[in-house]
């Protein structure tokens, strides 16, 4: 029975998140903070053996991948259905400004509902056909592997979900950092959570808040 081991990464910090503005698709870069959490996981995921290494095609994603790759020959592979929610008019906007000037908008996304459209973006069902569609293709085409993903808190979001079963309506109740390392194990047919949000590789005050 072959088990393919996950391991997730959501991409360091960036200035847009330390003031909570919504990026979306936008391709905002890592903060000096962000960097500094890329490197730190790096040090902590450099000397794994990963069978393949996968990344959204987004900077920040991409800066927080190539410290773990610096000291070995593996490629990163860049896969758009790891790129964060397309939020539409969204987009730009801290929530304040969101709820300001894109009321319906900010409600439907708030909402939770699958099928809800966001005025040039996904639905939130839409993203998650997205993403899980990625999952199980990997599951098919790596079975038995160990794969890196650094993605974004969406992604995480989603991912997470689908493995638990719970409800894309729901209100989240785990924890989604900036940098932090997140392992799933998928054996028969059955997920299981090794660890999640696990952020001890970065020192206290790169430990950033749930955003």
């Amino acid at each position: 029975m072959s088990e393919t081991l996950l391991t997730l990464v959501r991409h360091g910090e960036t200035e847009w998140n330390a003031v909570g503005r919504i990026q979306g698709h936008l391709d905002i870069p890592l903060s000096d903070i962000g960097l500094a959490q890329a490197a730190a996981i790096g040090r902590r995921l450099g000397g794994e053996a990963f069978d393949a290494i996968l990344s959204s095609d987004l900077e920040r994603a991409l800066q927080t991948t190539r410290p773990i790759i610096r000291h070995s020959e593996q490629t990163i592979v860049r896969d758009v259905r790891l790129r964060e929610r397309h939020l539409g008019v969204l987009q730009g906007l801290t929530g304040e400004e969101a709820a300001m000037h894109q009321p319906q908008a900010w409600q439907a996304f708030k909402a939770r509902n699958p099928q809800a459209a966001l005025e040039g973006g996904e639905t939130l069902g839409e993203f998650s056909q997205r993403v899980v569609g990625l999952i199980e293709e990997l599951l098919r085409t790596h079975a038995g592997s160990r794969l890196l993903l650094v993605t974004h808190g969406g992604v995480l979001d989603a991912v997470y979900r689908h493995a638990t079963g719970m409800p894309l309506n729901a209100q989240r109740n785990f924890l989604i950092y900036n940098a932090s390392v997140n392992v799933l194990r998928h054996r028969g047919g059955v997920w299981s959570i090794e660890s999640w949000g696990d952020v001890s590789h970065l020192p206290q005050e790169l430990a950033m808040d749930d955003t």
